[in-house]
């Protein structure tokens, strides 16, 4: 005797806990906030709610605390960096790295003088390593994360005056 397709019944749940979970894992292990998902008619959303949005502040403070600056830059590190006319901000979710690969030297330092189009920082976004470019030439004042660590679109990532 066959089986017939499993049908949703009174006694079935109508939320697949596992996947739920697997789909949970996946957010920590990726670094993303939200995941969404389709199969057989049935859609799944699994989002991160303030957790992301927290550590920015924080990045923040330990990338000016990591390097040493001189007062009228620490001032400017008070202000909020997303308000600064220098800031290049993120263009994706992903995980951001200083260098091309690990132990490399890093694109940028505080200090550094860019041009238009210099490699500021790659961020990893789905296994694809993106290249994010200085939009303006100057020097860099405030690197605002840390490397191998996730960015949200639109954080605020380097200043660059």
């Amino acid at each position: 005797m066959a089986k017939s397709p499993k049908k949703p019944s009174a006694t079935s749940p109508l939320v697949d806990h596992k996947l739920i979970h697997e789909l949970t894992k996946l957010l920590d292990e990726t670094g993303l906030t939200e995941i969404e998902i389709e199969q057989n008619g049935q859609r799944v959303r699994v989002a991160r709610g303030a957790v992301a949005a927290a550590p920015a502040p924080v990045r923040a403070l330990s990338a000016s605390a990591a390097s040493p600056q001189p007062v009228a830059e620490s001032a400017s590190a008070s202000l909020d960096p997303a308000k600064h006319p220098g800031v290049v901000i993120s263009p994706m979710v992903g995980t951001a790295y200083v260098s091309p690969e690990p132990g490399a030297k890093p694109f940028i330092e505080v200090g550094s003088k860019v041009k238009v189009g210099d490699t500021l920082l790659i961020i990893e976004a789905m296994k694809t390593m993106n290249q994010i470019p200085a939009p303006h030439g100057g020097t860099v004042i405030q690197i605002l994360f840390e490397d191998g660590q996730p960015v949200e679109f639109g954080e605020p990532l380097v200043i660059v005056e």
